[in-house]
């Protein structure tokens, strides 16, 4: 065989100067038999023999060989020590212009030859993407789409490429998303779907193309997948039921998180959205929401994360509070205490957090029990489900006095955030943990909460969010701690000083850096701490009046005068 081999690569060499076709024929149908009873010693032999520089010059539209050519170099390069030697030869750039042919023969081994060379190289990829092929390979799509090899070859390559961010752009201004909810639409076999979902998803992920997706009618085929699927206990059927339901959410996902995103494009993610949403009448809306009474877990959070994305504005979070939407999610929730499915309370919890934002809806979730309903999973060792939580009290108790105090109150809840508040290793769970305390003084402004705090050790995490690198937490922070040195000073005296307060407020005063706000509610923190006759020393001993004074012309006609103010009042106690 090595003697024929070889001697078919000399025949070749010759036949491929001379472009004498029924003899190159000869010598490509040898090469490709050879390369089928043994690919990795005939690649070897083929780079050894320097062909493959002269297969550029064959890779003609006109010619009879052209695909048996790109059969060989699809062969060889299933090898991964062919792939440098095919983009070294200059290969991919005539196997991009037999892109263009008629030929589906020649087109279907274009593609698997230039998707084994790239085949796990970004970096040549990429150089596909920018030569074109994306738009050519879904132009392709629609022409072939009745040739089940040359489809299944551009889902291929559309998977493949799908991966790298710079593709996005390029098939967001193709109609990838019409011909690929067309092939789905026609597809039967499960192998054949999963195809197509391997490219659906990272394409999804894209917000331009996530609304052509919905535009073209996706939302409606994967409701189908799922009312066909709900009930069956086949392994397929199941792994397609949670691909079609994932999927699903992440088209209701919509980019209003982005702040990036153009406002054209945020605009017409939204009106999608509300297209689906109709009021609260839409056939997509109706649907997810007889999901989350389902006994199937995957549909539950599918159905939970559905609502938490519907719930985007205030509009649509009224019109479900409104409409039974809070006792669904509740049931869910309470199905799931126990050694229950994390996912789904990660997700449902999610749904309810959304769903307090609204002024109008705070009491009427209140009234309905959601407080207790969320509170059953204090215990919860998941840190996902201990920020939704959080985030989800922090919500309600937003200017409500009242539910305030009653949680703050709670020494069960006041010492689990307080455990939360030193959890480093999740920043999100204990920056949630800072705000909630902060936030139980702020909208009860009650003394019974704040000695509960103090008695489970709050203060000197209220202390350390001062410090925080957000702003929004340092202030809240700050007013809270004025809160408690205005209400019950004594109560907090010890644990202000051991934490500190006074030097870390006067590293705020003197940092250029800190925002407008914190040094005003600095200062008013400065004059509600004179009360106290330990840290009205500390404020002496550590010269406040430079800092203040400095203060008074600042640029911010609030600060300028709380400096003044300030400064008085230091003068009058020193």
């Amino acid at each position: 065989m090595a003697d024929n081999l070889s001697d078919t690569l000399k025949k070749l060499k010759i036949t491929a100067v001379d472009r004498t076709e029924d003899s190159l024929e000869g010598c490509l149908d040898c090469l490709l038999q050879a390369l089928t009873q043994n690919n990795m010693e005939t690649s070897e032999k083929i780079q050894g023999s320097g062909i493959l520089q002269l297969f550029s010059s064959l890779l003609i539209p006109q010619s009879s060989c052209t695909a048996k050519v790109a059969n060989i170099i699809a062969e060889v390069a299933k090898n991964e020590f062919m792939r440098i030697p095919c983009v070294d030869a200059g290969l991919i750039s005539p196997l991009v212009q037999l892109l263009n042919s008629k030929d589906q023969e020649v087109l279907l081994q274009t593609g698997r030859a230039l998707g084994n060379i790239c085949y796990d190289s970004h970096s040549l990829q990429a150089q596909l993407i920018n030569m074109g092929v994306i738009p050519t390979l879904v132009t392709l799509l629609g022409i072939h789409y009745q040739n089940a090899a040359l489809t299944e070859m551009c889902l291929i390559a559309f998977g493949n490429l799908a991966e790298l961010e710079s593709s996005k752009e390029q098939f967001a201004s193709t109609n990838i998303a019409e011909e690929l909810v067309k092939l789905f639409k026609k597809q039967i076999e499960h192998d054949k779907r999963e195809m197509i979902f391997e490219v659906l998803a990272p394409l999804a992920e894209n917000d331009a193309i996530k609304l052509q997706l919905v535009e073209a009618g996706l939302v409606e085929c994967l409701l189908e997948i799922v009312q066909q699927k709900v009930d069956s206990d086949k392994e397929d059927d199941v792994a397609e039921l949670k691909t079609a339901s994932d999927l699903m959410v992440l088209l209701l996902l919509g980019g209003l998180e982005i702040i990036s995103l153009e406002k054209r494009r945020l605009h017409c993610l939204y009106e999608s959205m509300q297209k689906l949403f109709e009021g609260g009448k839409g056939n997509v809306f109706q649907r997810v929401l007889s999901w989350i009474p389902s006994n199937n877990h995957q549909l539950q959070l599918a159905g939970a994360l559905a609502i938490a994305n519907f719930a985007r504005n205030d509009g649509n979070c009224i019109h479900m509070v409104d409409n039974g939407i809070v006792e669904k999610l509740m049931d869910l929730l309470d199905r799931h205490v126990e050694d229950g499915n994390v996912t789904v309370q990660h997700a449902a919890l999610s749904a309810l957090r959304n769903l307090a934002i609204p002024v109008v809806n705070k009491a009427k979730m209140l009234s309905a029990g959601v407080t207790e309903a969320v509170l059953k999973f204090l215990k919860s060792e998941m840190p996902p489900v201990q920020f939704k939580l959080l985030g989800t009290l922090r919500m309600l108790i937003d200017a409500q006095a009242e539910a305030a105090e009653q949680l703050g109150k709670n020494i069960k809840l006041v010492e689990r955030l307080v455990e939360w508040c030193e959890a480093k290793d999740h920043a999100g769970v204990m920056g949630e943990s800072n705000r909630l305390l902060s936030a139980l003084i702020r909208h009860s402004k009650s003394k019974d909460v704040i000695k509960t705090i103090v008695q489970s050790g709050g203060i000197k995490h209220l202390v350390t969010m001062a410090t925080s690198e957000h702003v929004i937490m340092q202030n809240e922070a700050l007013v809270a701690l004025a809160l408690i040195a205005a209400l019950e000073l004594d109560t907090a005296e010890k644990d202000l000083e051991s934490a500190k307060l006074v030097q870390i407020l006067h590293k705020l005063l003197a940092d250029e850096r800190s925002a407008p706000e914190i040094k005003y509610n600095s200062m008013v923190l400065i004059c509600a701490l004179m009360g106290s006759e330990s840290l009205h020393k500390e404020v002496q001993d550590l010269a406040f009046l430079d800092v203040v004074s400095k203060l008074r012309s600042h640029e911010n006609k609030s600060v300028a005068q709380q400096a003044s103010l300030t400064e008085q009042r230091l003068t009058v106690e020193s």
